[in-house]
């Protein structure tokens, strides 16, 4: 098991599994199998169902579902709160004034000017017998249609054992003379978790969105809740929330797997070590560039891109089938610190 092999890196260990990628353009997914059996697709389904494209559904090696359901596909018990919470995904909640964060199908487009990311192209798939690599491109786009930034992907995802690791490097490009994105609290890359992998409430809870409309969360039966975050700082529960750390790990049961998910920052990434924006309530997010709404006002970052200028952003997520040490992380964290 990663964690208790004494840590040779994940490079080290000898049971790489086979990744397989499979186009399936009906269904507008790329989907991956590892060692045969369902990971995870890539889902692109255009304006009509998401404003953006996701990693949905989100599976542990023994075959636990670690995403929420709803709004897609709703499971019994879940929160119906943000319908924007889709599997995994990354973007924004200002971009030149355009909410990319919030944009779905649920909210009334009157009131806000909201952008849509458009997947715009698969340029690669490549399965292999250590690791699998999806390249994607998409288009930001304002409230008018006016492309903003555009958008090229890589994922690379492995298994070994009962543990799981999607790769993920994103580069932006502005195509506007200045593109602004300055320091608001909802971004950048995330995952909506499972009810099981929540921290248990037992407290009414209001979130309220950019648009300052109050999303009511009533109190739900914690039994079989079981989520705890804990970061690369040793600070556990939601106080992990507003905090700077390397990594940061979600810990949770589901039935009787335990299960961990890992968001790891790369130190080449704006604002590294970047703040969490992660919940209670199922969102685990890191935001590189939130520092004033998430450090309380101690820091700001308005960052900015003039036409042709890039960034890019780097995140590696672990989903294992145990609860990982802080070792293990520590040792995954100081390996993907050394690739671009």
């Amino acid at each position: 098991m990663l964690a208790t092999v004494s840590l040779a890196t994940w490079a080290g260990l000898a049971n790489a599994q086979k990744v397989d990628l499979i186009k399936n353009d009906k269904d507008k997914k790329v989907e991956v199998k590892i060692d045969g059996k369902p990971f995870t697709a890539y889902y692109y389904p255009g304006e009509s169902v998401l404003k953006k494209a996701v990693l949905y559904p989100v599976m542990t090696g023994k075959g636990a579902v670690i995403t929420r359901g709803w709004p897609l596909d709703p499971r019994p018990g879940e929160r119906v709160d943000h319908p924007h919470h889709v599997g995994i995904w990354l973007n924004y909640e200002d971009v030149n004034g355009n909410d990319y964060w919030n944009n779905s199908n649920a909210v009334d487009h009157a009131k806000r000017a909201y952008g849509t990311i458009i997947h715009t192209g698969i340029t690669s798939v490549k399965s292999g017998k250590d690791k699998g690599e999806l390249k994607v491109t998409a288009d930001w786009v304002d409230k008018d249609g006016k492309l903003t930034l555009k958008e090229t992907t890589t994922y690379v995802f492995s298994g070994k054992g009962d543990t799981r690791m999607i790769d993920r490097s994103t580069t932006l490009t502005a195509v506007m003379d200045e593109v602004n994105m300055p320091d608001v609290k909802d971004g950048m890359y995330a995952i909506r978790v499972a009810r099981e992998l929540e921290l248990p409430s037992n407290k009414p809870e209001i979130f309220t969105d950019a648009s300052g409309i109050a999303t009511k969360v009533p109190v739900m039966n914690n039994e079989g809740i079981t989520g705890n975050y804990r970061n690369s700082n040793g600070i556990e529960g939601e106080a992990v929330w507003g905090k700077r750390a390397i990594w940061c790990n979600l810990t949770g049961k589901i039935k009787d797997e335990n299960i961990s998910i890992a968001m790891i920052d790369h130190p080449k990434n704006v604002g590294y070590p970047a703040y969490w924006h992660a919940r209670g309530y199922g969102l685990f997010a890191v935001n590189p560039l939130g520092m004033k709404a998430l450090s309380d006002g101690k820091e700001t970052l308005n960052f900015k891109l003039k036409k042709g200028e890039s960034t890019t952003f780097r995140y590696r997520l672990v989903i294992a089938s145990e609860h990982l040490k802080d070792a293990a992380l520590n040792e995954l964290a100081a390996a993907y610190g050394k690739t671009e």
